[in-house]
Formats: C-alpha cells, structure tokens, sequence
C-alpha cells in the first residue's frame, strides 16, 4: 500500500498530545502544526486513526494542493480532480471549506465553487450529477484555502470524532467528548488507571469524563460505537482492512474491560445523572461504571478504593457576578479534597484562573486547552496533607507581589500628588500611633487599613531583630483602571521605605491581583523564612511570605492578653489553635496545663518552635494533631475538663475524617454545645471567628450565656474595621 501524508485536526492546544497519540496509533514522520497533526502512513495507518484517535476531529486526506488567488483558479484546480475515482455519481457528497489569508473571502462562495467543479466534471463524464447532502453524506470534501493556497482533501472521518454515538441525551453545555479525553490525559488518567486507581467526578453532569475514562482503563476503541464514517462511501475502500481493525479493536475491548479500576460520579441534579446513566449504558459500560445524585458535599470515595484521581469541570462564569457566587463552590471542591482524597490526584478544568485559587491547593502543573472559544486551563494537584490550605495562595500571592516590586522599584526622583499625599497619611498614623505603641508596649501592629480608598492596603508593622513591613494589597475592583492601580501601587512602594525607616528587602508585598499568561497559578518558589518578634512578655516566629498570615493574627492581640491574664492556676484548651499562639500567653499567664489541637501538621511544628522559644514544658502542654470535633467527642467521653477554652474555627474545616463539611454558621451550635460539656461549673469559653456575615444562635444554645465582646476585644490598630472578628464570652448558666 502507498504512503500518503494525512492531517488529523484537532481543537486548538490539544496538537502536542495528539501528536503523541498519533505516533503511538502508529503513524510516521508526525508533525504538529495549528490546529492539527500531519502524519505519514497508508491507508490502515489512516483508518485505524479514525477509530483509535481519542482527540482528533477530522482525517483528511489530500487529494489536491494548487494556486488559487481567484474563484476560477480555485474551480479550475478542482475540476482536475478525477472524481470518479472516489465516488460514483449516485452517492451523496457535501464540501467544507474553511479561509485563512486569502483574496477569496467567502467560504460558503469557495464551497460552491468546488461543488460546482464536482458537478460539472460528472455532467460531462456520464451525463448527470451526484446531489449534495448535509446530514452524513456519502462523501465529505474538505476545502482549505491559505495563503491563496488550496488543498482539496477526502475528509475520512465524515462526521467529527468526537461524536462517539454513545450520547443518547446532553446536559446544558456539556464537554466535547475529545476535550473531556485530553483533560483526562493532562490530569494523568492513563498511568494512574494503568496502576489500578480509581477515578471520581463529583460534577458528572452527563458522564462524558467517566465514559472516556472507563474506555481509556480498558483499551476500548472510540470509534467502535460509530456506525458512520467518510470513507465507508468512498470508492476505493477496502472493507476487508476496516473489518480486520474492527475485530481486532473487538478483541482488546473485551480482554481490557477486566482492567478498569473503580469509576464513579455524582452530581446534584436527578435529571443529569439520569442522563449519565443512559449514556453510560449506550456505551455498554455500565457495569464498569457508578453514577449516583449527590451533593458536592456528601462526595467521598469508597474505603477499598486505591486512590486515583478526582476530576472535575466546575463552572466558571462570565460575568463579575457569576465568579464571586461561584467562589464558594472553587472552596468546597478544595474543602472536600483535603478532606476525604488525602493520596489522591486532582484535575480541576475551569476557563477562570481567579476561581481556581479558591481551590487553595497547591497547583504543580497547569495546560492550556480551549472550551470553543474560551480559553481554559486543566490544574493538577497532589492532595497531601502537607500541600493544602493556604501555602498555595499565599506563596501566589507573594510572588505576584515580589514581581511587582522588583518592576514598580521606583526612580531616586521627586514623589508626585498621589504618592505624597499617601506618605503624609503614613505619618499622620505614625504620630497617632506612636504614644498608644509606646505605652502598651506593642511591637506587631497595623498602621495602615485603606484609610484612602485609592490606596487599598493593609500595612502591618512588625518588630523584632529589625522592622518588618507586611503590605496586602485588596485588588481594585474590576471597574477601576489597571493602570491607575498599578501606578498608586508605585507611588505607595517608593514611599514606605522612607516614611518606615526600612529597605526594600524588609517590605514584604502580598498581593490579589489577577495573573496573566505564564504566570498562572504555576507552583512558585519562595525565599520566605522565619523572624523573631515579642508581644508582651511573649516571642512568637512569623514568616511573611510562605503562607497567607503571618502566624499571628494581629486584630486577636486583646483577646490573647485578655487570656493571659485570666489564666492564672487553670486548665487551658485551645481549638483551632493555629500557630498556638494563644496557648503560649495562657501558658505564660500561669496555665497549670494546656491541651492544644490543630488538624495541621505545619501549624503545630511551628506552635512546637512558639513552645520551645518560650520554654514551655511538653509533658504539661500537650500538642495534639487532630479534627477538633472528632477531638471533643473523644474529650467528653473521657469526662476531660477546663477551666479555660478559646476557639477560633475556620469558616470551613478541612478534616478528611468529616462525612460534612464543616460550615461556622451552621455547625457553630453542635461545635460550642460539645466545648460546653468540658467546661467547668465556672468555667469560661472564649468563642471568636472573622466570618463577617455570622450570627450567632443563642436559643439553640440552652446551657450557655453569652456575652458579645467584639467590641471590648477591637484593638485601637483595628478600630476602622469593627467587622475584623466578632467575639463572645460563654459560660455554663
């Protein structure tokens, strides 16, 4: 058999892959180009392309390259095709055609030019025509014209193949099957299915990721279903080739299906799974594959299976609107993952970087693929328990703001309107402060908090070896010129390290600003580490740029003085603890013993060096790493008791041991009613959270009174944001 040059087509971003999977099908001399893969083979190569190929759209085969400046040109080229040889004049045929960078404008007038030249030769040959037919014509001709250059191909495919036939019914904008493949396989799918892991979409929506997937794991051909193809119509195909394929693609369908891991997947809606599950058995896999209706938040995988990967496609928006509703969502996919997918891997497809941050995991690689139109991205995470929660967004962040430091640097020249008048409010607050600082003998302090709107940032002072200057920038809102803010965002950087008496290597920027390019949210190295500074007759370490906060909540310094003057003799318990700061001022106020509890392992290693800075005694101060509800249950039936408590949650718990997800406002009642049952008769239960929207529910909670100290526990460094933390004293009535 000869060899020929074929293109396969793909969608835009997919080449490199399909380029892969080409040369694996079998195809030679590969080649990427826009928009496709040119591959050298004969015409098995071609058709087993057409029935393996998991990402491309179409299979052309060149008949024809010419000049074709001109709509004659183009017929005449056309016109010296033997059309004969591919199709007899009682089949059906339509053309495609498709222009880029050429003196004929039209496609549909380049359409009908080749038509023509099609009928027109077989008027002449055998007196009649052959009729055009959109729907799955017997043959389908590809017209595409660049740089006044046309080349007339046999579309093999005839149909896309992505359309697999095993689609009875569509959710609303579901993937494409071929897309859903190449997510897939920049999530990693193949070589985790190849060691027996599981796979999970916990938005299956109609079940295109789960088919494509099951028929990856078991070597299942995706054009097996198609009962439609270009060249079944074609003249010179050889039935027997295409027969041989079939039953060899037959054969590995049925010796691989013994090879697919667990598959599953859920969604909210009845109706989608309904759909799922119709698809799913139109593609003869559903005793391989498990579709249930679910909520996002009861998604959990099966004990015995081996971890694997958890896909999923959650929606992006468009509009400002959309993404802000959209955000919790991004959290409770990260919330869960952290949750109950410890070991696994993630691949998150969204079209919205700005929700993926939401995920707050860390994302090790990214690939760029298109929706249609939009462009999007697939994000691969590793759910481990020492890569999640905030390290991702905070070491974001802060690399946005070293980049943006190192190019706003500003010139030694005179300060314009705006950075003067910034610099005058930075020593207005500074002369304010100094006395208050001074007297209370605080070292860790907020000077500034957006107190001009055009400046929206947070400044934070730290003391210790040297002056630190911690500055989060609040990104401008969508409305506001980019260009305005990065130049205020100047003006403020040429200022602070006068005004402050610091270097620029002592101003650390953390910043919200949305990334662009290759700059996305890729895995980013720091140079962070760790400093010393006191508050009170306490030492804390704090580190400005590896995590989200620093290690020491500024706006709950009363509520730890408060703590270490209250503590004096009695047992202390800290839930939610964090970096424990709050255990070593209880400790240090005269704590007889203390029990500390954080699900983090990177938060109690860094309350272990707090203890150690401060000399805290181990065996009487305990560090325990656990989910602090699973944690109380355990404390109640051991009838442990305090005198003492402090609990400052997380809006949302990120414990892999909760069948929920643990929400403030609506688990605040069971979390408090169970702290209340190791409280002493006069004991006292210091409750705090910065969940702005928070009420809490005082009827529901019976046995305890509760008194609001928000206000009383508002430092003077916080008084413009009186919505910081909301704070309560409960005791047993």
């Amino acid at each position: 058999m000869s060899i020929t040059t074929y293109f396969a087509s793909t969608a835009k971003g997919m080449e490199i892959i399909l380029a892969d999977e080409i040369q694996h099908i079998g195809g030679q001399q590969v080649k990427q180009a826009a928009g496709g893969v040119y591959f050298d083979g004969d015409i098995e190569t071609a058709l087993r392309v057409c029935l393996w190929s998991r990402l491309a759209n179409r299979v052309l085969m060149p008949l024809a390259t010419y000049q074709a400046q001109t709509p004659e040109q183009l017929y005449e080229g056309a016109l010296k095709i033997d059309w004969s040889a591919h199709f007899d004049v009682s089949k059906t045929f339509i053309i495609d055609a498709s222009i880029r960078r050429s003196k004929i404008t039209h496609s549909r007038y380049a359409e009908h030019m080749v038509k023509d030249a099609i009928v027109d030769q077989f008027k002449e040959k055998v007196d009649e025509r052959p009729n055009v037919e959109r729907e799955q014509p017997d043959i389908r001709i590809n017209a595409y014209i660049n740089d006044n250059k046309a080349t007339i191909s046999l579309d093999l495919s005839g149909d896309s193949l992505h359309r697999r036939n095993y689609r009875s019914e569509s959710v609303e904008a579901p993937l494409k099957e071929n897309l859903a493949a190449a997510i897939l396989i920049r999530a990693g799918w193949p070589k985790i299915a190849a060691e027996g892991g599981a796979l999970y979409d916990p938005m299956c929506g109609s079940g295109t990721f789960l088919t494509e997937a099951a028929m990856m794991a078991g070597d299942i051909a995706p054009g097996l279903l198609r009962d439609y193809y270009g060249f079944l119509g074609w003249k010179q195909f050889n039935a027997a080739i295409w027969q041989r394929l079939i039953k060899e693609a037959e054969y590995r369908r049925d010796k691989g299906a013994e090879k697919i891991p667990p598959i599953m997947g859920s969604d909210i809606s009845i109706k989608n799974t309904g759909i799922a599950k119709a698809n799913i058995k139109s593609a003869g896999l559903s005793p391989y594959i498990k579709a249930v209706s679910l909520p996002l938040s009861k998604v959990i995988p099966e004990a015995d299976w081996k971890p694997g990967l958890l896909i999923a496609n959650p929606p992006y928006g468009e509009r400002l609107g959309e993404i802000k509703n959209l955000q919790p969502l991004y959290q409770e996919i990260g919330t869960i993952l952290k949750a109950r997918f410890d070991g696994w891997q993630a691949g998150i497809f969204t079209g919205n970087t700005e929700l993926a941050f939401n995920v707050s995991l860390k994302s090790h690689k990214s690939y760029q693929l298109y929706n249609g139109a939009i462009p999007c991205k697939v994000f691969n995470f590793s759910v481990e328990a020492e890569r999640h929660y905030e390290g991702q967004q905070a070491s974001q962040q802060q690399q946005i703001g070293d980049n943006l430091k190192k190019a706003l640097l500003p010139n030694n020249g005179e300060w314009g309107e705006g950075a003067t008048m910034f610099a005058n409010r930075l020593r207005k607050n500074i002369k304010k402060m100094k006395s208050w600082v001074k007297k209370n003998n605080v070292n860790c302090y907020r000077i500034y908090d957006a107190d001009l709107p055009e400046y929206a940032l947070a400044i934070d002072i730290y003391e210790g070896e040297k002056r630190w200057v911690h500055v989060q920038e609040y990104e401008a809102p969508k409305t506001i010129d980019e260009k305005k803010s990065i130049q205020r965002l100047r003006d403020a950087l040429a200022v602070m390290p006068k005004v402050f008496e610091v270097s620029q290597k002592q101003l650390s920027l953390k910043i919200r600003r949305r990334q662009k390019g290759s700059t996305q949210y890729e895995k980013q190295g720091t140079d962070g580490g760790f400093h010393e500074v006191r508050e009170g007759n306490a030492r804390f370490l704090v580190n400005f740029k590896d995590y989200l906060d620093t290690g020491l909540f500024l706006d709950h310094r009363p509520i730890r003085q408060w703590i270490g003057e209250n503590a004096n003799g009695k047992q202390f318990l800290n839930l939610f603890a964090y970096t424990g700061a709050v255990t070593v001022h209880a400790v240090l106020g005269g704590a007889t013993t203390s029990t500390t509890v954080d699900m983090s392992k990177t938060y109690l290693d860094w309350a272990q060096k707090n203890f150690e800075l401060n000399g805290i005694n181990a065996e009487k101060h305990q560090l325990v790493r656990a989910n602090c509800m699973e944690w109380l249950d355990t404390a109640i039936k051991e009838e442990q008791k305090y005198e003492l408590v402090f609990i400052d949650p997380p809006t949302f718990s990120n414990s892999k041991r909760m069948d929920n997800v643990f929400d403030i406002q609506r688990d605040h009642v069971e979390l408090l009613n169970k702290a209340a049952q190791l409280l002493t008769k006069k004991g006292t239960l210091i409750f705090s959270t910065n969940f702005r929207k928070f009420k809490l529910d005082e009827q529901a909670l019976e046995q305890l009174s509760a008194e609001n100290i928000s206000r009383q526990t508002l430092p003077k460094d916080f008084e413009r944001n009186p919505k910081i933390h909301y704070c309560w004293n409960l005791s047993i009535k």
